[in-house]
């Protein structure tokens, strides 16, 4: 096998190992909820293209970042995103559980929808394990572009997972309770972070 298939290879099953159970999964779950899965899907991915890119052109600069600011950077943008989604999710407008597309409210844009994803992804995946692996490996095997092909097609095969589930289970579950349970998964993830960062 061939370096550069190996690195290829590497960077996805390391990556996917790393992004199934992740707070990844999870926001893209929960941006499907609330979002058409297409916009949702075009708007992570392009999120992770760029912070594929930017994993891979910057190796060994984000290796060499003080884990300690980057974990406090991550705790304050999941601080921010558990109190919105926990605000609103406990908010008193719109008790009866249904959302804006079951409810007969003009849809979402399919642009603002994607953007509105990026940006989210796009945040949560600074200074992320799946991020700093793409860095160390690309630095490891000396083939970056094989590296982020293989980080890009891992990080889209647990979106379209997670754009799948949430697709299914849209009908089925209350959007206050998604939102709920996302702030509450959010806020897990800051406390983990603040730990990470002063530990």
């Amino acid at each position: 096998m061939s370096t550069a298939l190996l690195a290829l290879l590497s960077a996805y099953v390391l990556v996917l190992a790393v992004e199934l159970p992740d707070k990844t999964m999870i926001a893209t779950l929960v941006l499907t909820t609330r979002f058409r899965a297409w916009p949702v899907l075009v708007g992570v991915s392009l999120a992770f293209a760029v912070q594929s890119t930017i994993a891979v052109l910057f190796g060994r600069a984000l290796t060499l970042l003080p884990e300690s600011l980057v974990a406090a950077v991550v705790a304050a943008l999941f601080g921010l995103g558990a109190f919105l989604l926990l605000r609103e999710g406990f908010s008193t407008a719109d008790e009866s559980g249904e959302d804006a597309a079951r409810q007969g409210v003009k849809p979402v844009t399919f642009l603002r929808s994607a953007a509105t994803s990026f940006g989210v992804l796009f945040a949560a995946e600074w200074g992320d394990a799946s991020q700093l692996a793409t860095a160390g490996l690309s630095a490891r095997y000396g083939h970056p572009l094989m590296v982020g092909a293989g980080s890009l097609l891992a990080l889209i095969t647990v979106a379209a997972v997670a754009v799948f589930i949430g697709h299914k289970v849209r009908g089925r579950l209350k959007p206050k309770l998604l939102q709920r349970i996302a702030g509450f998964a959010f806020a897990v993830f800051a406390l983990l972070a603040v730990v990470q960062a002063f530990v």
